[in-house]
């Protein structure tokens, strides 16, 4: 039997504070030029906290490919960095992926306005 969902459950507590460590930690820590300027959009964390995936984009589409050649490179650096600054049983592996949902919002937004500044049709 299941247990009720009570709202705010911890994976997701540990989750927005992965996001939040991570994000300073790109910011302030990743001292590698080729990561360029990277935003944390969300971090999934499997329930045993051995895994979290990390979305993430840049600002510059240009530079994603060596951004995300950078943070494979950081990973194990970044992962300490973070059994530091979190206290949890096991410091999570991370793995970086690109978030192409911004991106696609994006494009719809373009094609709306594109529909809607055409002429209406006549009867």
């Amino acid at each position: 039997m299941r247990k009720p969902n009570r709202g705010y459950a911890r994976v997701d507590r540990i989750k927005e504070q992965i996001m939040r460590e991570l994000a300073e930690l790109v910011r302030t820590g990743l001292k590698d030029p080729r990561a360029g300027f990277i935003t944390i959009n969300d971090v999934e964390v499997t329930r045993d906290y051995s895994h979290a995936t990390v979305y993430y984009t840049v600002l510059d589409d240009a530079t994603r490919e060596v951004t995300a050649e950078a943070l494979e490179h950081a990973k194990g650096y970044l992962r300490s960095e973070l059994s530091k600054r979190i206290h949890v049983f096991r410091t999570p592996e991370l793995h970086f992926i690109y978030d192409e949902s911004v991106e696609r919002g994006m494009s719809i937004s373009h094609l709306i306005d594109k529909v809607a500044a055409e002429k209406p049709v006549e009867d």
